[in-house]
């Protein structure tokens, strides 16, 4: 049996929210994978040469979701491994707040099939991978945090 190659790897993206009607709503991308069919996940991405983690967040973000966004905040980071093409990657994914400011969820990348604004409490129902419900989870208690502070 062939031994796997161990490699980390770092991402950063973004919880875009809104509302809708008083209702938190955040964007979502649907990928298409060879292993695990249809996913549906949050936007993110790897940083080119130079960048920040909030830079790769920012341009990322609007690359995959078409929309001009921007921080409001750190949130936290997700850890997880997987094996591609004989290695086994160690990743970390690095998560901010943010707002949109423009843009066109049509004006998408390639990255996703299709990008939607769903609900904050139907995201965990739709959401393919459990740490990136947890995330989601996560952000729904600091807007409501955030929401109930009268400063």
């Amino acid at each position: 049996m062939a031994r796997l190659r161990n490699a980390t790897a770092t991402s950063a993206g973004g919880i875009v929210i809104r509302y809708e009607g008083g209702e938190p709503e955040l964007v979502v991308g649907r990928r298409r994978r060879e292993r695990d069919g249809m996913t549906w996940t949050l936007p993110k991405g790897t940083p080119n040469d130079g960048e920040t983690l909030e830079q790769t967040a920012l341009r990322e973000v609007g690359e995959e979701t078409g929309l001009r966004v921007r921080i409001t905040g750190p949130l936290d980071a997700i850890h997880y491994r997987f094996v591609q093409r004989g290695t086994r990657i160690s990743k970390t994914v690095h998560y901010f707040m943010m707002e949109p400011l423009g843009g066109d969820l049509g004006d998408h990348d390639h990255e996703f099939e299709e990008v939607r604004w769903v609900r904050l409490h139907d995201a965990p129902n739709l959401l393919s991978f459990e740490t990136e419900r947890a995330l989601v989870e996560r952000a729904g208690r600091r807007l409501a945090e955030t929401d109930a502070d009268p400063g």
